[in-house]
């Protein structure tokens, strides 16, 4: 079975959203900070299992644009100057899949680094 591929792409700047439909009709609506911290860089994933950096203070972070890849993926370009996660389609659909998760995930990692998420600066 094929991998489902997107068919609707939109970035929403004011409430900081990044909204992506699937042809399998599964659609997500993912925060910028979410896609920040789950970035598929070398940057925030390492380059080696166990090597994963822990992302804080993105709370305020927006998408400033969006770059195709192929037709395979998307270069998500981030305002804090962060640009090299390689978005693929399977990633994409991957982190919506298991958003509730990842970010419980997160904020426990968060939480045992001795960090707190702050709101983000009007």
């Amino acid at each position: 079975m094929a991998s489902p591929k997107p068919t609707q792409i939109n970035v929403h700047t004011k409430s900081r959203t990044f909204d992506i439909e699937f042809d399998d009709g599964a659609h997500y609506v993912l925060p910028a900070e979410y896609l920040r911290c789950f970035s598929p860089s070398a940057e925030v994933q390492g380059h080696a299992p166990g090597q994963e950096v822990l992302q804080v203070g993105k709370e305020g972070v927006n998408i400033e644009r969006v770059e195709p890849v192929g037709h395979y993926a998307i270069c998500i370009h981030f305002d804090d100057g962060h640009n090299t996660g390689i978005y693929s389609w399977d990633t994409l659909y991957n982190l919506g899949k298991n958003q509730e998760h990842n970010w419980a995930d997160y904020l426990e990692r968060l939480r045992q680094a001795g960090h707190q998420r702050q709101p983000p600066a009007s």
